[in-house]
């Protein structure tokens, strides 16, 4: 059994929680100096643009009696992304790409958690872009759990996620002379997550 899940709906063959698993239980804020939510997306058909949203806000509800019950949400602001070239980000916020004026925040509410074995884990939830809510799967690892030097109960988790971006709508491209298109509609999603316990 994992925090977001087992792998047995019946409860008679699920293990008991461990008490390390139960201590884990609770609600968790997620902290944005110490966390990444990033993504790459091929560009030219030859190389990878890296980029990541800096402004976001998340809560974790970790339940180690029933981890099922474990769910997350997430809530980004979009002017807040960074390529690490201020003409690309302008571009990703105009009304070719996100259309940050008419639509600011991108969010992501858990609907299913489930264990994979070990410490991996796999979320399920709505992803909301421009309007359009999609189901979004995403794959978890437990880091960990450590109180940081301020006292802080803190948990980890790495994700990765791929979305064709059409799908919510983000339809804008260019075609190369030497054929295929400027932007890949395949994104690949990756997070790196520290949370930590509310009092």
């Amino acid at each position: 059994m994992g925090i977001f899940g087992r792998k047995n709906d019946d409860a008679s063959e699920a293990p008991a929680p461990s008490a390390d698993l139960a201590a884990l239980t609770g609600d968790y804020t997620i902290d944005p100096a110490h966390s990444t939510l990033g993504f790459t997306a091929r560009h030219a058909m030859v190389t990878n643009v890296k980029g990541k949203f800096t402004d976001f806000t998340g809560e974790l509800h970790l339940d180690g009696t029933d981890p099922s019950a474990s769910t997350a949400s997430l809530d980004v602001v979009m002017d807040s992304i960074d390529t690490g070239s201020p003409d690309r980000d302008g571009h990703l916020k105009s009304a070719d790409f996100f259309k940050t004026d008419e639509f600011p925040s991108m969010t992501f509410r858990s609907t299913k958690a489930e264990s994979l074995g070990g410490e991996e884990y796999r979320l399920t939830g709505d992803l909301t872009i421009l309007g359009t809510t999609r189901p979004l799967t995403i794959d978890l690892e437990f880091n960990g759990a450590a109180k940081d030097p301020f006292g802080n109960e803190r948990v980890g988790f790495e994700g990765r996620a791929e979305i064709l971006r059409s799908e919510w709508g983000v339809t804008w491209n260019a075609a190369l002379e030497t054929g295929g298109v400027l932007v890949s509609d395949k994104i690949k999603l990756n997070f790196d997550i520290s949370a930590i316990k509310k009092g």
